[in-house]
C-alpha cells in the first residue's frame, strides 16, 4: 500500500522517476508468495503501467548492490519498524541516498526495541533536519540537506496539524489552522485574482484591436480562400476513400445508376452526405446532437399535434429537493421543466433548510408565478432522503421524475414518458439516457443505455437519470429511505423492482437527462461522495437479503459494484467439455491450466477427440486417460462444432455443463466457481467469460447482436486494464448473446432448447443461436469479467480463409438473418443510438441512430463551422 502510494504520488506531480520497490520483510507474502507478487503485478498492469517500477525480490542487504553512490533521491525504510532493524537499514544504505535526498522512517514514537524506532530516531534527531507526524506510531522525515528544503520544514507545524487532524480528529485544532491560513492567505488570493482579471481584459482588448485593424480587414479574401481549400482536401479526401471502397470509378458509377433508379440522385448526394458526416464525426458529440438531438419549430409541432392524440394525458410530478444549489443552476434546472413541449406536470420542490437566503426568495417566485410550481420549506435539514420524501407528498400525478436542484431535463422528455406510459399501460418504471453538463452549457459524455438488464443494474445504477416511477407504488414502498443518503435513488430503485415485472419496466433510448458536471457533484467524479458508494453497496446487500439470496456486495475501486453469489455447501458436478483434434500445443496447455488452477471442488474433463491421427497427440490423449478426472472421446465424424458439443453433452455426467476450446488457458483460478455460481441461478441460461487474446487485448466481452451483420464481440481488442464504456468491460452484466469458446450452462436447460443446431449451424453462429433460443424460453445470457481465460482464436480449425469456409459461413450468415429477423438489429443489450458499423468499433456513436424520427427532426445537413466541411 505504501509503495503504490509513492507511485501514485509519483504520477499525480509528474515526475520523471523511477521507482523500487525491496523486500525488507522476511517472509513479505506480498513478494515471496507466487499469488501475492502476481497481485502486486496486476496492480501494476491495472494502474501503473506507465509508470517505470521495478520489484526486487530479495532483502536489503542482497539488493544494495544493484544501485550506485547517491543514486537514491527518496529511501522509505519500511522494514520490521525495531531500533535496531531502523539503524541497520539506514546505516547501509545511507550512501546510496544523495546529497540532498531525503529518508521516510516508520513507527518513530512507539515504545520498546520490540517495536518501534523511537530510539534511533531521536539520535537522528540530534544530526538531521526533520519532521515528525504524529499520528498513529509516528512517520520522520529526515532531511540530509536542511537548508534546501527549509521552507517546508518552516511549515511543519500547519502540516502536521493537517495530518494528525485527520488521523486523530482534533476538529477545533484543524479548524483554528485553516482560519488562520485563509486569513494569512485571503490578501494574497485577492491580489492574483485582480492580476488574473487584468490580464485577460488586456488580451481581449488586443484581440478587438485585431479585428478592427486594416490589415485584418484586408486579409479576409485570403482567410476565405484557404478555408475553402480545406473544405475541397476535405471532399477529396471522401472521394477517394469512396472510389477505393466501391471498386474504382465503374463501381461509383454502377452505384450511381442504381440509386438513381431507386430514387434519384438526391438519394446518392444524401448517402454520400452521410458517409462523410459518418467518418468526420464519428466522436463528436456536439454534431451528433446538432443533426439527431435538436428540435426544430416542425419537430415542436410534430411533438404537440403527438400529444394532443394521445388517449391518455397523465399528470407528471417532478421532484426536486434543493440545498443550497448554486441561484443560476437552480434557476435553469426549474426552468427546463417550465420549457417541457408536454404540459402536464407539476413540480415539487422541497427547500432543505438552505442558509442561503437567495434559494428562498427565487422558490417564492416561482411559487407564485407559475400555479404548477409547489414548494415547502423544511425547517431543520435532514438531508437528501428527508428532503425528497417532503417533495414526494406534494406529488398528486401518476407518475414521479426524479431531478436534481442543478441538472437539466431535455425539452422533449416528459413528452417521452407520457409516450411511453401510453404505448404501453402496464409500465411501472422509466428511464432514459443522460449526458453531462459543464459550467459552460457544454454537453458531453453521453450515456446510451441498453434495455432492462438486472446484472447490469446490480452493477452501477443504470436507472439513475432520468427515472420516473410510478407514484402510487413509490408511496407504498415508503419513498426514499433515511439512512441510504448519496444512493438513496439506488435504492429506492432496488426496493421498487422487487414490486413489479422485468416486463413493466421500459427504457426510453433518447438523452433527457443532462448531468451537471461541478466540484461536489458525482457526475464529476465518484469518489466526490465516498458515503454514496458505501452507501450502494449497503443497498444492495440489503436488497439480496429481502429476496432470500445468498450474495455479497463489493465495491469495486472505480465507484461500481460486484457481487458474489454463493454456491451450495455441496456444488455439483460440472463437466467440462473440450473438441480437439490434433494440435497438442494448443490441448496440453488447455488440459494442465484447468488442472493446475481450478479451484471448484467438483468437476470433470470430457474430451472428445474428432479424428487426431498424429501420434504425439493420440499419445498425449492416451496418458490422459489414467486421470480419473478425464474421459476422452473418439469421434471421427466430419467437423461439425454443434453436433460435436451436443453428443458430449449426452455423455456428461454433470448437472453444470462447460463448453471450452482447445485453444483457452485459464487465467483465474476462481474461473469455474464464477460462471457456476451465475448459472445456478434462477433465470439464467448462458454464463460467459472474459476471454483475452496472448496479447492481453480483450477477444470476448460478451456478443452484440447485428454487429457487423450478424453478431460481433464487444470491446474487441480493448486493451487489458481499460473499463470500457461506463465500466461495461469490468463488470457482471446481461448479454443477448455469449461464446461457446468458454460458456457455462445447466444441462437441463440445454436440453431443454435442444442444443445447438447441428442442421443449418455446423461451424459459425451456433452458440449465438443457442442463447436467442435460450432467450426466447424466458432465459437470460451472463457474462462476468470474473472468469478469465486467454484465447488462441480459432487456432486449431483455422481461420475462415478457403472458398469452401467463406461460402459455409456466409450461407450460415443468412440462415441467422432469416431466422432471426429484425431482432438480429435490436438488441436490447446494446443502444439503438450506438453504432452496428465493425469499423467504427462497439459502442461508438451511430450516425444515425436506429431510433424513430419524429418529422422535422431528423439529421441535418450543414457547414461545420469547426472542420470546415459540408
Amino acid at each position: 500500500t505504501s509503495f503504490y502510494a509513492f507511485c501514485q504520488g509519483v504520477r499525480d506531480a509528474r515526475y520523471d522517476a523511477r521507482l523500487h520497490a525491496v523486500d525488507a520483510r522476511e517472509g513479505n507474502r506480498a513478494y515471496r508468495d507466487e499469488d501475492g507478487f502476481r497481485t502486486l503485478n496486476d496492480i501494476r498492469g491495472r494502474y501503473y503501467r506507465d509508470l517505470r517500477i521495478e520489484f526486487h525480490r530479495k532483502g536489503p542487504d542482497e539488493a544494495l548492490g544493484e544501485f550506485g553512490e547517491e543514486s537514491i533521491d527518496l529511501l522509505h525504510i519500511d522494514g520490521s519498524h525495531t531500533n535496531m532493524a531502523a539503524r541497520h537499514d539506514f546505516d547501509a544504505w545511507l550512501p546510496k541516498v544523495a546529497g540532498d535526498g531525503i529518508v521516510l522512517l516508520h513507527e518513530i514514537f512507539a515504545g520498546g526495541d520490540a517495536s518501534g524506532a523511537c530510539e534511533f530516531w531521536e539520535e537522528l534527531k540530534q544530526r538531521y533536519a526533520t519532521i515528525e507526524f504524529h499520528h498513529s506510531h509516528g512517520l520522520g522525515v529526515l532531511f540530509l540537506d536542511g537548508a534546501r528544503y527549509q521552507a517546508l520544514i518552516d511549515r511543519q507545524r500547519e502540516w502536521r496539524i493537517r495530518y494528525s487532524c485527520m488521523a486523530e480528529g482534533r476538529k477545533n485544532e484543524i479548524l483554528a489552522a485553516l482560519i488562520h491560513a485563509g486569513e494569512r492567505s485571503k490578501a494574497g488570493h485577492d491580489k492574483q485574482v485582480a492580476m488574473l482579471k487584468q490580464t485577460i481584459a488586456d488580451r481581449e482588448s488586443r484581440i478587438a484591436e485585431i479585428y478592427d485593424s486594416t490589415s485584418w480587414r484586408v486579409t479576409w479574401p485570403l482567410r476565405v480562400a484557404s478555408h475553402q481549400a480545406k473544405r475541397l482536401r476535405i471532399a477529396g479526401a471522401f472521394v477517394l476513400t469512396a472510389v477505393r471502397r466501391n471498386g474504382g470509378v465503374m463501381g461509383i458509377l454502377r452505384k450511381a445508376v442504381a440509386l438513381y433508379r431507386r430514387g434519384g440522385m438526391s438519394s446518392l448526394a444524401a448517402s454520400f452526405r452521410s458517409f462523410a458526416a459518418s467518418l468526420l464525426h464519428r466522436n463528436d458529440y456536439a454534431e451528433w446532437i446538432r443533426r439527431y438531438d435538436t428540435l426544430t419549430e416542425e419537430s415542436r409541432a410534430a411533438i404537440k399535434a403527438r400529444i394532443d392524440a394521445f388517449p391518455n394525458r397523465p399528470l407528471i410530478s417532478v421532484v426536486m429537493p434543493v440545498h443550497n444549489p448554486e441561484p443560476d443552476w437552480l434557476i435553469e434546472a426549474v426552468e427546463s421543466v417550465r420549457r417541457q413541449i408536454y404540459p402536464n406536470w407539476e413540480l415539487c420542490i422541497a427547500d432543505d433548510a438552505s442558509t442561503d437566503g437567495r434559494i428562498r426568495k427565487i422558490l417564492e417566485r416561482y411559487a407564485s408565478d407559475d400555479e404548477r410550481i409547489k414548494v415547502v420549506f423544511r425547517e431543520k435539514n435532514g438531508h437528501i432522503s428527508a428532503a425528497s420524501n417532503s417533495a414526494l407528498s406534494l406529488a398528486s400525478g401518476e407518475w414521479t421524475a426524479l431531478l436534481d436542484h442543478d441538472d437539466l431535463l431535455a425539452e422533449q422528455a416528459l413528452f417521452r414518458v407520457a409516450e411511453a406510459a401510453n404505448q404501453d399501460p402496464d409500465i411501472r418504471l422509466m428511464y432514459s439516457d443522460e449526458d453531462k453538463i459543464d459550467a459552460s452549457g457544454e454537453r458531453f459524455a453521453p450515456y446510451f443505455k441498453c434495455d432492462w438488464n438486472v446484472d447490469l443494474f446490480y452493477s452501477q445504477n443504470m436507472v439513475s437519470h432520468l427515472g420516473v416511477y410510478h407514484t402510487g407504488i413509490m408511496k407504498d414502498i415508503g419513498g426514499f429511505r433515511e439512512g441510504l443518503e448519496g444512493s438513496q435513488d439506488y435504492d429506492l430503485a432496488l426496493r421498487f423492482i422487487e414490486r413489479i415485472e422485468p416486463a413493466q419496466i421500459r427504457h426510453i433510448p433518447r438523452v433527457l437527462y443532462h448531468w451537471r458536471v461541478h466540484d461536489n457533484s458525482t457526475a464529476q467524479a465518484g469518489d466526490s461522495k465516498p458515503y454514496a458508494m458505501l452507501a450502494g453497496q449497503k443497498a444492495l446487500n440489503e436488497h439480496f437479503r429481502r429476496l432470500g439470496v445468498r450474495a455479497s456486495v463489493e465495491l469495486l475501486d472505480f465507484g461500481m459494484y460486484r457481487v458474489r453469489y454463493d454456491l451450495p455447501e455441496v456444488p455439483p458436478l460440472a463437466s467440462i467439455v473440450i473438441l480437439t483434434r490434433n494440435r497438442m500445443d494448443l490441448l496440453r496447455p488447455c488440459v494442465e491450466s484447468i488442472l493446475e488452477k481450478t479451484t471448484y471442488p467438483s468437476y470433470e474433463i470430457l474430451i472428445v477427440d474428432n479424428g487426431s491421427d498424429d501420434p504425439e497427440a493420440l499419445r498425449y490423449l492416451e496418458g490422459l486417460r489414467s486421470d480419473t478426472r478425464i474421459r476422452v472421446i473418439r469421434d471421427d465424424r466430419a467437423f461439425n462444432f454443434s453436433a460435436l458439443n451436443n453428443a458430449a453433452v449426452r455423455l456428461a455426467r454433470g448437472e453444470i455443463v462447460a463448453l471450452l476450446n482447445n485453444d483457452v488457458e485459464v487465467i483465474s483460478p476462481g474461473w469455474l466457481s464464477e460462471m457456476v455460481s451465475h448459472a445456478l441461478r434462477p433465470g439464467v441460461g448462458a454464463v460467459g467469460a472474459r476471454l483475452w487474446y496472448p496479447d492481453d487485448t480483450l477477444q470476448h466481452g460478451g456478443v452484440i447482436l447485428g454487429l457487423g451483420g450478424v453478431a460481433g464481440h464487444a470491446h474487441l481488442r480493448l486493451p487489458r486494464g481499460g473499463y470500457g464504456y461506463f465500466g461495461r468491460a469490468e463488470l457482471i452484466q446481461g448479454f443477448s448473446a455469449i461464446t461457446a469458446a468458454c460458456l457455462v450452462i445447466r444441462k437441463a436447460i440445454y436440453d431443454e432448447v435442444g442444443g445447438m443446431n447441428e442442421n443449418e449451424l455446423r461451424v459459425a453462429f451456433n452458440d449465438v443461436d443457442l442463447c436467442l433460443r435460450l432467450r426466447e424460453k424466458g432465459y437470460r445470457s451472463v457474462w462476468t469479467p470474473y472468469a478469465e481465460l486467454y484465447h488462441h482464436e480459432s487456432a486449431s480449425r483455422g481461420s475462415e480463409d478457403s472458398p469452401e469456409k467463406k461460402s459455409r459461413f456466409a450461407r450460415e450468415g443468412r440462415y441467422m438473418k432469416q431466422r432471426w429477423g429484425g431482432r438480429l438489429l435490436n438488441d436490447p443489450a446494446y443502444s439503438p443510438n450506438l453504432s452496428l458499423e465493425l469499423h467504427r468499433g462497439t459502442f461508438s456513436m451511430a450516425w444515425p441512430p436506429r431510433v424513430e424520427t419524429i418529422p422535422g427532426f431528423q439529421e441535418k445537413p450543414g457547414i461545420d463551422r469547426e472542420k470546415g466541411a459540408a
